[in-house]
């Protein structure tokens, strides 16, 4: 049994990481399922999804540095045509999907970690996040 949902989130800064942890947590109990696997994937080539802390806002700053020293802005081929080469460089590294067990109808995410959409060329106003989940 699968059960799929398109979320939408706008984003208000040219790189950001949102947390979308209780987005996806009121998909799942809406779908009425209570275990499997939900995959959580971001359909834009200049964005993605990830898990980590955030209840500290230095680890959002901190990965983004970290981004930045990787991919600096400006420094692409790609930048000759909409300027946006890092976007695309960070995406790439960060990846477009993550899967997560679920249980009791909710994400099995240790105590600290959440589920982000990764901004890395905003603001945006329409960012996709598709939510599929599977049981057995």
């Amino acid at each position: 049994m699968y059960f799929r949902k398109e979320l939408t989130f706008s984003t208000d800064r040219h790189e950001d990481l949102v947390d979308i942890t209780s987005e996806i947590n009121v998909a799942i109990v809406e779908s009425g399922m209570e275990h499997g696997v939900c995959n959580i994937y971001v359909p834009h080539a200049t964005s993605g999804v990830l898990v980590n802390e955030n209840d500290d806002p230095n680890i959002i700053e901190d990965l983004l540095g970290v981004l930045r020293k990787i991919a600096p802005e400006g420094s692409f081929l790609h930048d000759r045509i909409d300027g946006n080469g890092d976007a695309h460089v960070k995406s790439a590294i960060i990846g477009p999907s993550e899967s997560i067990p679920f249980k009791n109808s909710q994400l099995l995410l240790g105590t600290w970690q959440s589920v982000m959409l990764c901004e890395f060329d905003g603001p945006k106003y329409s960012r996709k996040v598709i939510i599929t989940l599977f049981t057995g």
